[in-house]
């Protein structure tokens, strides 16, 4: 018997959490557990509507509760989930408050079992221990023991309900060829050494003190690949650095395979993170990685193993660490080898779809549904 998982996703922008779910999808075993993706309409997500179709998942629009109306926005809701009567509700939690109206409206209707998985803890106003947004589930899947110790000290999750499992890839073949004429265009007479960085342009990745380092190197070309709410700031921080010349904005890029292969290096700043499926990307394409020392990130990378991990907000760390790999090639090159043997081993997304099918087999025997076949 299949069993219907209806996924849902609130956010209004397509983010790490948004791959990180459609990663799970395409590998999701759909003879025992069928997805079915639930979102709101904004285009900020088409592109995470648009792959899950092409994909083969259905999907089902709804409008988002606001500020009023929210009982008849949770009604919606409710009639959604009801009409597709679902075994499992996984909600993709970006915070620990999201999804917090569809939790509640599979609640209402009955779920027999609730699953999300927490991609990032954010610290909430109050710290306010357990919050009732997230007491109906029966699970939550933690993408990095950073992320469930966070849950279980400072919300209060019992520790029986949390389980990690770590964001996994589609790896691909590995193909040493890259665009000539992608990488010279990137370039375009600056500096032959070129860094990339695919993230949001928002806070939390650093793009800040990715700058500041910039001003440290100036035999490099700093590639970002990315949009958001900082891009009219940091823009105007590289022109007051002075290093607007040799910074590249691309904006949102539906071609970061293509990016990675053409680039030397790939930075991740970030000043937070849960796991980020960048990291892992960078890694399968065999990359070398220069990263944040936060939790999460050094669960992939393994300072001076499978990449470089510096201290978070510290610039100068980071301009020291691209100096390191420019210089040394040799070290460069077994840093992305091992990289990428490490993503290969623990990092698919066949790996992490098993696992959060064992978590769906373990709700369903705890409310006393036989699981799907095929245990």
């Amino acid at each position: 018997m299949r069993r219907c998982v209806l996924h849902y996703v609130d956010s209004d922008i397509f983010g790490g959490n948004e791959e990180a779910a459609l990663q799970l999808f395409g590998s999701l075993d759909r003879a025992r557990y069928e997805p079915v993706l639930l979102h709101h309409g904004e285009t900020g997500i088409a592109l995470l509507v648009e792959r899950a179709a092409k994909l083969g998942i259905r999907t089902r629009a709804v409008p988002r509760v606001g500020r009023r109306g929210r009982l008849a926005g949770v009604f919606r809701l409710w009639q959604a989930v009801r009409a597709e009567r679902p075994a499992i509700f996984h909600a993709h939690l970006s915070w620990p408050l999201a999804c917090k109206y569809g939790v509640q409206a599979a609640w209402l209707a009955r779920v027999p079992g609730i699953v999300g998985t927490a991609q990032l803890y954010l610290e909430l106003r109050g710290s306010p221990h357990y919050p009732l947004a997230l007491r109906p589930h029966r699970r939550i899947i933690a993408v990095s023991e950073e992320v469930k110790a966070r849950y279980a000290e400072d919300l209060h999750v019992p520790t029986r309900k949390l389980v990690v499992v770590r964001n996994g890839i589609l790896v691909p073949p590995l193909d040493p060829s890259s665009d000539a004429a992608l990488r010279a265009e990137l370039l375009r007479g600056r500096p032959d050494y070129l860094v990339f960085t695919p993230a949001r342009l928002h806070p939390q990745k650093g793009h800040a003190i990715l700058l500041t380092a910039a001003a440290q190197v100036s035999e490099a070309t700093f590639v970002m690949a990315g949009d958001g709410p900082l891009r009219t700031e940091l823009e105007q921080q590289a022109r007051t650095l002075g290093v607007a010349e040799r910074c590249v904005f691309l904006g949102y890029r539906a071609d970061v395979p293509a990016l990675l292969a053409a680039a030397d290096l790939v930075v991740l700043p970030s000043l937070y993170e849960g796991l980020p499926v960048s990291i892992l990307e960078a890694m399968a394409a065999q990359r070398p990685v220069v990263a944040t020392a936060i939790g999460g990130t050094d669960e992939a990378i393994t300072h001076d193993q499978t990449g470089l991990l510096v201290p978070a907000g510290d610039s100068t760390a980071l301009a020291i660490a691209i100096r390191r790999l420019r210089a040394d090639p040799a070290l460069a090159k077994r840093l992305a080898a091992a990289g990428r043997q490490r993503v290969e081993r623990e990092f698919s997304s066949a790996r992490t779809a098993s696992r959060v099918m064992k978590v769906y087999d373990e709700v369903m025997l705890e409310v006393g549904a036989p699981s799907a076949p095929g245990i």
